[in-house]
């Protein structure tokens, strides 16, 4: 497994935000959480990265108890340094990963390339679009040392054609380099569409109603959404969230 969790409990004070979540991903599935606001996904990511380090329960990754351990995390703003180039945001975590700067550029150079952000390396991030901004913070995200991927809500703030787009864009690369995704979104259809499978969860204290397995063949392809297998697994998933 590359991520396991048992029974994980998590309050502030005497707030109970998630109770006895158990959850688990292997090497290169895409695995979604669904569920309402406030009901503690971004509290779940905070734990597997090592955020917050009280709590109740285990988490393992690649089967060792999480501490000290890098995580590729991307929350819901991309949180591009805005005094840096896209270029030079992209460096960051090979610096920190101790590569050697003479290395920079044969890294990133064919990235940028695949990220489809040749020929904007020297801009800075409040010259790219919405889209744009997300497939650097993804990029930064990626150049990580980690196969397993935390991206919460990346598309959420984006209009419905770049959001259609940036799904499209993230299962190819996905697909290509075979990380561990765990992606939180509110959208049921876009975790239909990219998961292999789907934990449902509850209000706060969020807990794990269901796990949803998506049966449909990869490569997806877009016309999916309009099937009646497609509309069957909306509709468990609404029917689990009223």
């Amino acid at each position: 497994m590359i991520l396991e969790i048992e029974k994980l409990s998590k309050n502030y004070g005497d707030i109970e935000i998630i109770k006895d979540l158990n959850l688990y991903i292997k090497k290169g599935e895409f695995i979604s959480i669904v569920g309402p606001s406030g009901c503690g996904k971004s509290t779940l990511f905070k734990v597997i990265t090592g955020l917050l380090t009280e709590y109740t329960g285990k988490v393992w990754i690649e089967e060792n108890i999480v501490k000290d351990k890098v995580i590729s995390y991307l929350p819901q703003k991309d949180l591009l340094l805005p005094w840096k180039t896209l270029y030079e945001n992209a460096t960051i975590p090979l610096e920190i990963g101790g590569i050697k700067k003479e290395q920079w550029e044969d890294i990133i150079t064919p990235l940028i390339k695949e990220f489809g952000l040749s020929g904007f390396e020297k801009r800075y991030p409040h010259e790219l679009s919405g889209g744009m901004r997300q497939r650097g913070g993804l990029l930064r995200s990626f150049l990580i040392d980690s196969d397993l991927m935390l991206l919460d809500e990346p598309f959420g703030a984006l209009d419905a054609l770049t959001r259609s787009s940036m799904q499209e864009w993230l299962l190819k690369i996905w697909n290509k380099y075979n990380h561990s995704i765990l992606f939180i979104t509110h959208d049921i259809e876009e975790a239909i569409y990219l998961s292999d499978r789907i934990y449902i969860m509850s209000p706060r204290p969020g807990k794990f109603l269901d796990e949803l397995d998506i049966k449909f063949p990869r490569p997806r392809k877009k016309d999916i959404i309009l099937s009646q297998k497609f509309l069957k697994y909306k509709g468990k998933i609404l029917e689990k969230l009223r």
